[in-house]
C-alpha cells in the first residue's frame, strides 16, 4: 500500500511541476492584451477567455498538488490541540467521512460532465467560441488527482497510525 501511495505522491508532484509553467502562457496571454488594448487601442476577443481557461487548468490540475503540501485552508482549531496519535486518528476519520465521499462523487460527476461535454463537441457560446471539452476534462484529471491524493494520505496516516503501536 505504501507503494501505491509513493506512486500517487510522485504523480502529482510531477503534475504539479508541469502545472506550474502554465503561468508562462497566461503571462504571455495577458501581456499581450494589455499591449494591444493600450498601445494600439486594438482588444482581442479571445485574450480574457483565454486567460480564464489557462488559470482554470492552472488551478484545477494544482488541487492535488497544493493537498500533498498541506497548502489548502484548514482550520485546525480542534487537531492543533490532540495529541500525535488522536490526530492521525481524527484525520482518518475525517477522510473517509467527509473528503473521501466527497471528493470521489466531484470525480465521479466530472468525468461525466466531461464526457457528455464531449458527446456534443461543447463550445463556449462566445464570439470566440473553444473548444470547452479539454478543459472540463481537465477539470475532471483534477479532480481525480485529488481524490488519488487524499487516498495516499490516508495510506500514509494509517501506517503512521500503526507505526506508532509498535
Amino acid at each position: 500500500m505504501l507503494a501505491l501511495s509513493t506512486g500517487i505522491n510522485r504523480l502529482n508532484d510531477a503534475t504539479g511541476n508541469l502545472t506550474s509553467y502554465l503561468i508562462l502562457p497566461l503571462i504571455v496571454v495577458v501581456v499581450y492584451e494589455v499591449f494591444m488594448r493600450y498601445a494600439f487601442n486594438a482588444p482581442t476577443v479571445w485574450a480574457f477567455e483565454a486567460t480564464t481557461l489557462i488559470y482554470g487548468c492552472h488551478f484545477a490540475l494544482g488541487f492535488a498538488y497544493t493537498h500533498q503540501h498541506n497548502g489548502h485552508v484548514a482550520i485546525d482549531v480542534f487537531e492543533a490541540r490532540l495529541a500525535s496519535r488522536p490526530r492521525t486518528i481524527l484525520r482518518i476519520i475525517v477522510n473517509l467521512l467527509l473528503f473521501v465521499p466527497t471528493v470521489g462523487m466531484l470525480s465521479f460527476y466530472g468525468i461525466r460532465y466531461a464526457a457528455t461535454s464531449w458527446q456534443n463537441w461543447e463550445l463556449a457560446s462566445t464570439s470566440w467560441a473553444p473548444p470547452l471539452y479539454p478543459f472540463k476534462t481537465i477539470l475532471a484529471i483534477g479532480f481525480v488527482l485529488l481524490f488519488l491524493q487524499g487516498i495516499a494520505k490516508l495510506i500514509e496516516d494509517i501506517k503512521s497510525l500503526g507505526d506508532s503501536v509498535e
